[in-house]
Formats: structure tokens, C-alpha cells, sequence
């Protein structure tokens, strides 16, 4: 099992990125992935997931309405969409497969991370 994650960058407060999550070693029809985030200092904090059956889960109140999650079973990719980025979203990104096919937070395969630096 792999996930890699990319598209992280430096971006100005109210621009926009999209990470991408490339997995291999499991079917995403299957299990649950979800983004999570370590800003410096903090704890690691869960945002959202997607579930097997393509239902999006919000973990953290601070990203509804900004931040999105979709998939592509065909490219085994799941995206995480950001929107209205602002100071305080700059951490290090995962994401993560579930350790089972629904979004409880739970996981068993990380990502090596992509930095996501909000700032002008």
C-alpha cells in the first residue's frame, strides 16, 4: 500500500490549490481516505474524508464551505480542493487510507506529506 501526496506550494491568503493523493495497493472502492494536516508546533488535525462509496465527511468545521475532497477510481487518485486559503491553513498535508470503509478518523497507510505555505 501507497499514497503519495503532492501539489503543495506557496500561495497568497484567498488563492487556491488542489493536492492530489496518488495511491496504489488497495482499491478505493473499498476503503475510506482522508486528508489530515500538522502545522508547526500542533497537533495533527483530521479535515475531511471520503468513504467507498464516494460520501464526503467533514472532520474539522474550520475547512466546511473552503475545502473539498473527490476521487478518481480510474486514476486511484483523491484529490483535496482548497479554496479561500488563508495564514492559518499553512501546515504539512496528508492524506491517509482508512483503516476501514467508512470516515471514523481512522487510518493505517500515510502519505510522506506536502507542504502548503499560505502567505504574501
Amino acid at each position: 500500500v501507497q499514497l503519495q501526496a503532492s501539489g503543495g506550494g506557496l500561495v497568497q491568503p484567498g488563492g487556491s490549490l488542489r493536492l492530489s493523493c496518488a495511491t496504489s495497493g488497495f482499491s478505493l472502492g473499498v476503503y475510506a481516505v482522508g486528508w489530515f494536516r500538522q502545522a508547526p508546533g500542533k497537533e495533527r488535525e483530521g479535515l475531511l474524508c471520503i468513504t467507498r462509496g464516494a460520501s464526503s465527511t467533514y472532520y474539522a468545521e474550520s475547512v466546511k464551505g473552503r475545502f473539498t475532497i473527490s476521487r478518481d477510481n480510474a486514476k486511484n487518485t483523491v484529490y483535496l480542493q482548497m479554496n479561500s486559503l488563508k495564514p492559518e491553513d499553512t501546515a504539512v498535508y496528508y492524506c491517509a487510507k482508512g483503516s476501514t470503509s467508512y470516515c471514523d478518523k481512522t487510518a493505517d497507510y500515510w502519505g510522506q506529506g506536502t507542504q502548503v505555505t499560505v502567505s504574501s
